[in-house]
């Protein structure tokens, strides 16, 4: 080992000796970079290195390198530039200066010692996944020729992880400008990861991404149908349409009118993209739904990549998706959720509705598909989703608020009877659970009294509590503590006073016997607490 880790140190003698000679380390400071390197190499070499082991290799030659690099900066600022008035002296700087500072084996060294150490990690570490991104992104950002052969090693030992796929066509597409490879790449990854949702759509993305590209590109030769007349009165127009590279799908051009025959063939090369962009979509979604059929969020992800295209027959495209989805997911109380969210993003077609009147149309759209949902779905889980809707739409300060009304005119109780029924419906089906019939007190309790009696509200929901424990769900816990803290609260706004007579103790203690008889010992703790 000791052998091993002498002959590395000496691999690095004209590195260190060019660092002398620069100026930018001392003979001192060179001595220290040799034992500590020495001491790296040792704690690479035994039995069982730690991960951290290499971590901190590399973390210690990146602060080197870039101590180097400062260090060679400040003293090319420092060096005195060649004066205009001395010809002969200034070649002779120019000269000087440029065999000094041409690039050496010490600006290299740093980042090959780097890949190196990576590559010594990798080995001992294949499967840390972690471990080969840091070296993909290390080999990245220093523009390395090793990328592609490290990209295939990950692949090689990770050929069932999307992400590792996914960053190799990113990087061919990108950077290395190869979209062949980048596709070849792509199709590969879904024959090894076809069930991966990211990697469909990620493919998606890419070839819509190129579509985009040869629309550009057709537009810069002056082949599109806005471009293909273009003259030298029209060259400034020509510029500011085309003054970026990537154009939007449904970007529409503007340009010079031509004639009617000239138009239609023109206009048939630039439907031509819009066509290409639907067979994409179309042949992926097919694959897609092969490999994947029982996944709802891949389908939802497609609709939303249709939602920001314009393509030819787009909309019909939507019409089967949405088909699809109802046809294969009807069962599921996900799907009926995610369509009634749905109508509240959708455009309303008149323009003549306030921001109130629209808002509620859109409310009225979601409500209905919830009430269809319950009917063929009378499931626990379904009237939760549609609680938990209502109570985003009444209130702002829940986690899945819906900011449909906030900000604006909005009065709660216009909708308080119509989420109380939907409590009430679960109730008749019996799929109330504990926490929806405590959600159902509590609403009860806060609309109750809105226009009634001020204690309107707390003798409805003391009412509700009491016939709920006794009726469909006399042993959940957290409706026994509700339904002792509101007897609490009714029994001291009655009296008016916090001091209960012993009626009334008699009255809570005969309460808290039937509770805890109901429940378990864990589950009746907070009631022992509370009394």
């Amino acid at each position: 080992m000791a052998d091993a880790v002498q002959y590395r140190l000496e691999r690095m003698s004209d590195e260190l000796d060019d660092l002398e000679r620069r100026g930018l380390f001392t003979h001192a400071e060179l001595a220290e970079v040799v034992r500590r390197r020495r001491d790296f190499e040792f704690r690479l070499r035994r039995h069982s290195p730690l991960r951290s082991d290499f971590l901190d290799y590399i973390a210690y030659e990146l602060r080197f390198d870039a101590l180097r690099n400062l260090r060679k900066r400040a003293i090319i600022r420092a060096t005195p530039q060649p004066d205009d008035t001395d010809a002969n002296d200034g070649d002779k700087k120019k000269k000087r200066k440029g065999k000094k500072w041409k690039k050496s084996i010490s600006d290299i060294a740093g980042v090959l010692r780097v890949l190196d150490i990576y590559r010594m990690a990798t080995v001992r570490y294949k499967g840390d996944l972690d471990l080969w991104f840091r070296y993909l992104e290390f080999c990245r950002d220093k523009r390395h020729g090793r990328m592609k052969q490290v990209l295939a090693q990950a692949i090689r030992y990770h050929p069932k992880v999307p992400g590792l796929w996914i960053y190799a066509a990113a990087w061919e597409f990108d950077q290395n400008l190869n979209v062949a490879a980048a596709r070849a790449l792509m199709q590969s990854g879904l024959r090894s990861c076809p069930e991966s949702e990211d990697m469909w759509i990620e493919y998606l993305r890419m070839e819509l991404t190129y579509l985009n590209k040869l629309k550009a590109r057709k537009v810069a030769l002056g082949e599109d149908v806005k471009t293909l007349q273009k003259n030298n009165d029209d060259e400034d127009i020509w510029k500011d349409e085309n003054k970026e590279l990537f154009m939007s799908l449904d970007e529409q051009d503007e340009g010079p009118r031509k004639s009617s025959s000239e138009g239609v063939a023109l206009e048939g090369k630039e439907d031509l993209f819009w066509q290409q962009g639907l067979l994409i979509i179309q042949t992926i979604y097919r694959g897609a739904m092969e490999a994947l059929p029982s996944s709802l969020s891949l389908r939802k992800r497609f609709l939303e990549i249709l939602n920001n295209v314009d393509l030819a027959h787009s909309d019909e495209l939507k019409v089967d998706v949405m088909d699809d989805l109802k046809k294969d997911f009807s069962h599921s109380e996900d799907y009926w959720d995610w369509f009634a969210r749905l109508q509240l993003s959708e455009s309303t077609n008149s323009s003549n509705l306030n921001i109130k009147e629209a808002s509620t149309n859109k409310l009225n759209k979601s409500i209905q598909v919830y009430d269809e949902a319950i009917r063929r779905l009378p499931t626990s889980r379904m009237y939760s989703l549609y609680a938990k809707f209502w109570m985003g739409v009444l209130f702002a300060d829940t986690e899945d608020s819906i900011s449909l009304f906030h900000g604006g005119e909005f009065d709660a109780s216009e909708f308080s009877s119509r989420i109380l029924e939907v409590y009430n419906s679960a109730e008749s089906c019996g799929c109330l659970t504990d926490d929806l019939a405590c959600q159902y007190v509590s609403l009860s309790l806060r609309f109750g009294g809105i226009n009634e009696a001020p204690g309107r509200g707390l003798e409805e929901a003391k009412s509700l509590a009491k016939k709920l424990c006794g009726g469909p769900l006399p042993h959940a816990a957290n409706l026994w503590n509700l339904r002792a803290s509101i007897e609490m609260k009714f029994l001291a706004t009655s009296t008016g006073s916090s001091s209960f007579s012993k009626e009334n103790l008699n009255s809570l203690f005969d309460l808290f016997t039937v509770a805890l008889s109901k429940l378990s010992i864990p589950e009746a703790e907070k009631l022992w607490h509370t009394v």
